[in-house]
């Protein structure tokens, strides 16, 4: 799935960094927290768009380049994009996992299985995928970077 970006988008940058810059993932979720709780989102999907931008947050770091930014985008239709920049343009292959994760989460009756389940490396875009709904992906950007985005929940 690709979002093409509209004329009329306008991206909010809420935080850059570099490699050097220290607990820089924490500051960016810190930023969104603060922007998404700034346009009044109700504290449940704060949590959840945070927990899934942090994800593509650790991403970036971890397989990237930097410079690195963090944006804030309201696309024409109303729609909010959380995108997460870096300076590798390769798009990542995705890859399918063994099981998808247990649905409903947070209902759990089995706690332990869930945290057996996050445990695992490569875990992060199913939490982006279920969070999302679906809506994220990658898009090359100016072809010397690379944007994760995600349609955050409401």
């Amino acid at each position: 799935m690709t979002v093409p970006r509209s004329r009329e988008a306008v991206a909010n940058v809420l935080w850059c960094w570099t490699a050097e810059t220290p607990c820089a993932p924490a500051q960016a979720r810190r930023s969104l927290r603060c922007a998404l709780d700034q346009l009044g989102y109700p504290q449940p999907l704060i949590d959840d768009a945070v927990l899934a931008a942090g994800e593509l947050i650790a991403n970036a770091v971890e397989h990237g380049v930097g410079p690195y930014e963090l944006r804030l985008r309201r696309e024409s239709g109303g729609e909010l994009l959380c995108e997460v920049e870096d300076h590798d343009p390769r798009l990542p292959v995705i890859p399918r996992s063994r099981q998808p994760l247990p649905s409903g989460g947070r209902d759990l009756q089995d706690l332990d299985a869930l945290c057996a389940e996050l445990a695992e490396r490569g875990r992060g875009l199913q939490i982006v995928d279920r969070l999302s709904e679906g809506r994220w992906g990658f898009r090359r950007e100016f072809g010397t970077a690379k944007v994760a985005w995600m349609v955050l929940p409401h």
